[in-house]
């Protein structure tokens, strides 16, 4: 697939998750981890898209593996990580130093963190090893609420873009659940693969639709108006699917990476579902997003240490929508 790709190399550094600035469109940050995540200390990246090249504004370093990052809906400078060490950081990119605040309440290591999107809303929720999922004001206090029910490790947790206190989780256990903060209950559980889920995400146009990536090596798409069977099904990917990403440019057009060393990008129009396959990692993609100010451009990092910035052409030449608002 012909494109035009930005790189940005981390030396000894393993990404795990890339999130776009929703302030920004040159602004991105990566959470890694030393020895692919096992031991060692992690790195919290802030980069900067240029004409020249993709440049480090800041970064910093933490003890223990970070395994997921978030920039604040209300605040261009902040942002969150989640450790290994079952810890929540707040980073703000004016600091140079430590980070302004920290809590550890995650008996085990710290793999979603989502910082909520609704208006009226600044919410963080986390998701743990430890089957747990949390709640907390950015302060990072005591967390507002524990959720439990999940009986395996929870590898994330998303907000709904659409409803306000309710987000997704996916877990090991091979269930989707959809949580009701307000009265902190959960609403919906869907036996959504017979594997490991590693991943889910809403729809940014239909607040009924979310799709869920497994180690099964398939995506599968759920409307949770009628959970008793999958809307669609998509395969292609030979390892398990890491992590799943709707675009915010049309609601039929979503991506997913993979223990395979690929992104693959599906339409739900086509017929095929599948539409392009990037390959240009060397190792597990873990970490994936969508530009929410740059049309089809997509951000990914892998444990082969690099970062990755480019627009495929697959998806430049679909049928889109407008931005939602």
């Amino acid at each position: 697939m012909q494109m035009d790709t930005k790189v940005f190399r981390s030396p000894a550094r393993h990404g795990y998750a890339v999130e776009a600035s929703p302030f920004l469109a040159s602004r991105l940050a990566c959470a890694t981890s030393q020895h692919y995540g096992i031991a060692g200390c992690g790195s919290l990246l802030v980069l900067e898209d240029t004409p020249g090249g993709v440049h480090l504004v800041r970064s910093w370093e933490w003890s223990d593996g970070l395994f997921d990052v978030a920039w604040s809906e209300a605040n261009e400078h902040v942002l969150v990580a989640g450790g290994g060490d079952g810890s929540l950081q707040v980073w703000d990119t004016a600091n140079h130093g430590a980070p302004l605040r920290v809590v550890k309440e995650h008996t085990q290591e710290v793999y979603a963190v989502d910082w909520s999107q609704t208006r009226g809303e600044n919410v963080i929720v986390s998701g743990s090893w430890d089957q747990t999922a949390k709640v907390w004001d950015p302060a990072l206090g005591q967390s507002l609420t524990t959720l439990t029910g999940h009986q395996g490790v929870i590898y994330s947790t998303i907000w709904s873009p659409h409803i306000p206190g309710c987000f997704a989780s996916a877990s090991g256990d091979g269930t989707l659940r959809v949580w009701d903060v307000k009265v902190g209950v959960c609403r919906l559980v869907i036996p959504a693969h017979d594997a490991e889920i590693l991943s889910c995400d809403w729809c940014k146009y239909d607040q009924n639709v979310v799709v869920t990536g497994s180690v099964d090596r398939s995506l599968r798409l759920w409307d949770l108006r009628n959970v008793r069977q999958p809307v669609n099904q998509m395969r292609g990917h030979t390892y398990a699917v890491r992590r799943v990403k709707f675009s915010p440019f049309s609601g039929s057009l979503l991506a997913s990476c993979s223990y395979d060393f690929t992104v693959r990008f599906w339409d739900l129009k086509s017929e095929e579902h599948l539409v392009g396959t990037v390959d240009h990692h060397s190792e597990f993609v873990c970490g994936l997003d969508f530009n929410l100010h740059i049309p089809h451009q997509v951000l990914d990092c892998s444990w082969d240490e690099t970062v990755k910035i480019y627009t495929p052409t697959c998806l430049t030449a679909a049928t889109t929508g407008t931005r939602p608002h």
